[in-house]
């Protein structure tokens, strides 16, 4: 996943100003509690902070890969 679908994805979930907070303010348990800023600034994949944001924030998994979307394993 690119950086820009994941800020597209994140921003299209929770809204511009929302996504700002998790992003600065989220800890990740799965990422030693880092923030998903964090571990985005050292290089982890996107798609794994994003899967890491969904399963923190309870999101159904058919979203995932986005609002209406078609549903794909995302494990």
């Amino acid at each position: 996943m690119k950086l820009s679908q994941f800020h597209n994805l994140l921003n299209d979930e929770f809204g511009e100003g929302m996504a700002a907070v998790l992003l600065r303010d989220v800890r990740l348990t799965e990422f030693a509690d880092l923030t998903p800023l964090q571990l985005l600034e050292a290089g982890e994949d996107p798609r794994l902070v994003w899967f890491a944001i969904c399963k923190d924030q309870g999101i159904p998994k058919d979203r995932w890969l986005g609002k209406n979307k078609p549903k794909r394993h995302a494990d």
